[in-house]
């Protein structure tokens, strides 16, 4: 890899218990026009959700945001029982150990891609992440973990994979780390498409009585959803991790309490941008479930949430 001059690393940001975040949310949601109201409405919709005694709170996310300073935010709603249960994609187990363990660096969306290739960078948005610092390093950390799985056991859940990620990084900067200190599950279905997801496929070309336990997690969500006395989720951006979580809900009868955060339009059919509304017709969500809908990327406005019910509780 070619050190490129300058660079600045991303570093993680953190929720704050600020009056001042908190009365500007306020604010929004008495003055604010278009999408400021609707933080607003998100923001004190997820609030009274975390102040629920027995609501069980999922949040679900892309792995893109891990890779940005968004990260450190994300542990902290971890650590302060924001959460629950999380489903996420492979990518986050892929960016929680590359950033715990080395640096990304903050690029630029117009930067020359064939020059950063030969350099021994990968482009995300305007994250750069070395490539050593990624597939390979992922594969140092990841195979003697394995084996040592293996050594206990011939099968394993994402769930307890993920948990025995976050006990092997042992650091306060891993959102792994917090989840399993803190004893909230995270669910990765589609666990194989990621370099941690690589590093299962390849473990097991050596290992063949080796197997995740897919239907294990599915069991798992089952007895969380069922159990539950309310449901009530946070959800980032779309894909398979939004799209787990209301199915599971579903069987429920639908969430009581339901945030979504997008960049993505309806008009074309996506989940990612299906609106709460769409959901109440496949029972996903409850007809009288609490809900609000946000088009925003989610880096620019998760830390005012996260600060917003910070403060409130704090008061």
């Amino acid at each position: 890899m070619r050190k490129i001059s300058g660079l600045k690393k991303v570093r993680d940001l953190h929720a704050s218990p600020s009056d001042d975040i908190a009365s500007l949310v306020d604010a929004m949601g008495q003055g604010g026009g278009f999408m400021a109201k609707n933080l607003f409405d998100v923001a004190s919709t997820f609030n009274a959700m975390c102040s629920r005694q027995g609501c069980v709170k999922f949040l679900s996310f892309p792995a893109a945001i891990m890779a940005t300073g968004a990260r450190g935010v994300l542990v902290d709603m971890v650590k302060e029982g924001m959460v629950d249960a999380i489903i996420t994609t492979c990518g986050t187990l892929d960016h929680d150990i590359a950033r715990t363990l080395g640096d990304y660096y903050q690029g630029g969306f117009e930067m020359d891609d064939v020059k950063l290739r030969r350099d021994g960078y990968h482009r995300l948005g305007n994250v750069l992440v070395p490539l050593e610092g990624y597939g390979p390093l992922i594969e140092r950390r990841m195979q003697p973990l394995l084996s040592r799985i293996y050594g206990s056991t011939e099968s394993i859940t994402t769930e307890g994979l993920c948990s025995e990620i976050g006990r092997d990084l042992g650091s306060e900067r891993s959102l792994l780390y917090w989840a399993q200190k803190k004893g909230v599950p995270v669910f990765v279905p589609g666990i194989t498409d990621g370099a941690v997801g690589s590093q299962l496929w390849l473990f097991r070309e050596r290992h063949r009585d080796f197997q995740v336990d897919l239907l294990g997690d599915e069991r798992r969500l089952s007895d969380i959803t069922s159990e539950a006395k309310e449901t009530g989720a946070l959800v980032l951006g779309g894909g398979i991790s939004k799209h787990h979580l209301i199915w599971w809900n579903l069987f429920r009868g639908g969430l009581d309490w339901a945030c979504y955060v997008t960049t993505a339009s309806e008009f074309d059919g996506s989940l990612s941008g299906a609106h709460v509304r769409e959901a109440i017709s496949w029972g996903k969500v409850k007809e009288r479930a609490r809900q609000a809908s946000l088009y925003a990327e989610v880096t620019t406005v998760l830390p005012l949430i996260a600060s917003y019910v910070l403060a409130r509780r704090k008061r």
